[in-house]
């Protein structure tokens, strides 16, 4: 299959921009088509240094866009669907996010089907399959078990609907009579830089005297490193590409990790800050089973209040769950299948990191320095 060519969606968010910088290292390339709704200044500045390399057209439209996506995927060889509302606060209205991660799927896959595009991977989630429940634990979880998260939360929930509807369109006829090949990534809680969520909590350390914030001290997590993401997506379409890797592949999902120790949030915030003066939090905190009732009583709270007032609780049963539990998974079937291997030791992943939570570190005290003349 030469003179190949790719659609990236969500190519401006964390992830997305890393496939993008992958993706032009590959052979027999002719195009790189990164859809967004937005893509920031400095991105664009970025990928237009990319152009040398290959062809790489920014695409800016919304995924809820019909017509967009069926002249964004013509003459399309790979798509990587990336692009999807993450809130697990409930900051962000549930219908929006099943209409982009659930609809704006089913959308592309049709849009998909029409201009005869015979792959199509999806960027799934650990969380469609859990935890339920934070006395559920995992250790090395894999494949083979039959976990599927029990959360009605928009999150989980259209993540997992997204998948199978990707899934079960393995198999489908293409206009052209061609067939279409599917498979899904399920990346752990991933980092790195540009993460929004490790860069809320630097934040919010360096504004309260450099004490981080817990996000999850009970917890036994696998993160893996954003660049290893990326490079599992690299080698799930090269496999897919295979005739003789294919047949294994179709239709399959993959969890995705890394050899990022184990550990907890926690701790992963701790490793990553510690040598820019930032320290855990060693105040006393409520048992889990507690906060657990009192994120209980918040959702009730407002519920009540929901016919005359948006009340939107600092944290729910969902986020207690999904913070502290033991809840690990092995990356076995990709290597036997996709040939995957970590691009990015966890020594490397750490140091890229660290290196960039220390440019924060410096933003911050830049912006002080400012207030201060």
């Amino acid at each position: 299959m030469t003179g190949w060519s790719c659609l990236v969606t969500g190519a401006g968010g964390f992830l997305g921009q890393r496939i993008v910088r992958l993706l032009v290292e590959e052979k027999e390339l002719k195009e790189i088509r990164a859809l967004d709704k937005a893509f920031r200044p400095e991105l664009r500045e970025e990928f237009s240094k990319l152009q040398n390399k290959a062809k790489l057209t920014m695409l800016e439209g919304d995924i809820l866009d019909e017509s967009f996506l069926k002249r964004a995927c013509q003459d399309i060889t790979v798509i990587i669907h990336a692009a999807s509302i993450i809130d697990v606060l409930g900051a962000i209205h549930r219908e929006s996010i099943m209409n982009v991660n659930v609809k704006g799927t089913k959308l592309l896959l049709e849009a998909c089907v029409h201009a005869s595009v015979p792959i199509f991977i999806y960027t799934s989630s650990v969380e469609v399959a859990g935890p339920s429940s934070y006395k559920e634990v995992i250790q090395n979880g894999h494949e083979d078990q039959p976990l599927e998260s029990t959360w009605s939360a928009p999150y989980p929930y259209s993540k997992q609907l997204a998948e199978k509807a990707v899934l079960a369109a393995n198999g489908w006829t293409l206009k052209n009579g061609g067939t279409l090949y599917t498979c899904a990534l399920r990346p752990m809680y991933i980092y790195g830089e540009g993460s929004r969520f490790i860069s809320a909590t630097i934040n919010e350390a360096l504004n309260n005297s450099g004490i981080l914030p817990s996000t999850g001290k009970f917890s036994t997590v696998n993160p893996v490193y954003v660049g290893n993401v990326a490079w599992a997506h690299i080698l799930a379409f090269r496999a897919l590409r295979d005739p003789k890797k294919a047949p294994s592949v179709q239709g399959q999902f993959y969890y995705v990790s890394d050899d990022t120790p184990h550990q907890s949030y926690d701790t992963l915030n701790y490793t990553l800050s510690k040598e820019f003066g930032l320290c855990l939090n060693s105040s006393w905190s409520l048992p889990l089973f507690l906060m657990y009732w009192i994120a209980f009583l918040l959702e009730v709270v407002s519920f009540l209040l929901s016919p005359i007032y948006t009340y939107r609780p600092p944290f729910n049963r969902h986020t207690v769950t999904l913070s502290n539990s033991a809840y690990t998974f092995s990356y076995k079937k990709a290597q036997r299948d996709l040939a995957y291997k970590p691009l990015y030791s966890w020594e490397e992943a750490r140091q890229n990191t660290v290196e960039w939570v220390g440019s924060l570190v410096d933003r911050h005290k830049e912006m002080l320095k400012s207030k201060t003349q």
